[in-house]
């Protein structure tokens, strides 16, 4: 046995959420605690996992409310190191009238972009059974060989790899770039979670018709899109594709399937969603593997994810707003 069961890397930073208006009628900003990896992170906890994170904030106040936030989640931080000329790394997130968001990132440097290569506990990254990461790690050079060496090593150490692209278009300096650390990274995962969105910009004709499926007004075809990808990627073991409110699609050991989201009304901020789903996925991993796996336990998975997904929707924020396993039995239960 390894000491944890998902070892994360990447962004660890201050999401500011709209929290109403002063008396004066300015804008009031929430600071959340957040970042994609850290997120799962926070999930998998609750779910009763080992896990630890591999970052970079700054010395200053943001980055200590970080550290002491993540801490509290029982999350391992040996891994979590200090840049003391770097600022942390914030993003303002505008809620859309559908809760989905639109993000400004303060990151020209931010903290998070600093981590380097040698910095990496090498120890650490061979003591997981999952090492998940996602591609805010790999918009810069430096960062980006970071992220590398720490999948090449938790490789070696025996680890699966889980990888989620969280596409931030705002933070690269060319969409070409994003493509291709997009599909190195698909090159080297054995778990997949990748959103309706990433999967049409990586594979638009499959997805939308050589004939123009969107100009026609027609339905994307999301299967179509993840077909595609496992063909060109055969390592990928388990893809699972959100749609947000369209529900999501597990492509596993031949079988492919689909879930409905849990569409209950009270949607206040989707930030986080797509990473509980992630978690839960994980956590299911961790339980049952990859090998042989049948119909019923990956639909039971893909519920469990979307409910959990849902109820994180309900709440202000991500890290620190993770439902319980009874929460999300609860709302299983129920419907």
């Amino acid at each position: 046995m390894k000491s944890f069961d998902v070892v994360a890397l990447g962004e660890l930073l201050i999401d500011f959420t709209e929290a109403g208006q002063s008396p004066q009628g300015n804008p009031l900003w929430e600071a959340n605690p957040g970042g994609a990896p850290c997120n799962v992170l926070a999930m998998l906890q609750k779910l009763g996992r080992r896990t630890a994170f591999i970052g970079k904030v700054g010395r200053d106040v943001y980055g200590r409310q970080l550290r002491q936030t993540v801490s509290e989640t029982g999350i391992d931080l040996r891994g979590l190191l200090e840049d003391p000329q770097i600022p942390t790394t914030l993003a303002v997130v505008h809620r859309l009238p559908d809760g989905d968001r639109d993000f400004s990132f303060y990151r020209s440097p931010g903290a998070d972009m600093m981590l380097r290569e040698e910095e990496l506990d090498r120890n650490l990254l061979r003591d997981c059974e999952i090492f998940h990461f996602g591609t805010l790690s790999m918009t810069h050079e430096g960062v980006r060989n970071a992220t590398k060496t720490a999948v090449l090593t938790a490789k070696t150490g025996g680890a699966l790899i889980s990888f989620d692209p969280n596409l931030r278009p705002p933070l690269w300096t060319s969409m070409e770039d994003a493509r291709a650390q997009t599909v190195w990274g698909l090159s080297q995962c054995d778990v997949l979670k990748i959103s309706d969105e990433e999967l049409a910009f990586l594979f638009p004709e499959a997805v939308w018709g050589p004939e123009g499926r969107r100009a026609e007004g027609a339905a994307p075809d999301y299967p179509a899109g993840a077909r595609k990808l496992l063909q060109e990627f055969p390592n990928v073991r388990m893809m699972n594709v959100t749609c947000g409110p369209g529900g999501s699609y597990c492509f596993c050991c031949g079988h492919e399937l689909f879930a409905p989201a849990f569409l209950l009304g009270g949607t206040v901020d989707t930030t986080g969603a797509g990473d509980t789903f992630c978690a839960c996925v994980l956590h299911d991993v961790r339980e049952q593997g990859l090998k042989g796996r049948s119909p019923e336990g990956l639909r039971r998975m893909l519920r469990f994810a979307n409910a959990a997904a849902y109820l994180v929707t309900t709440r202000q924020g991500a890290l620190r707003s993770m439902p319980s396993p009874a929460e999300v039995d609860a709302i299983l239960s129920d419907n």
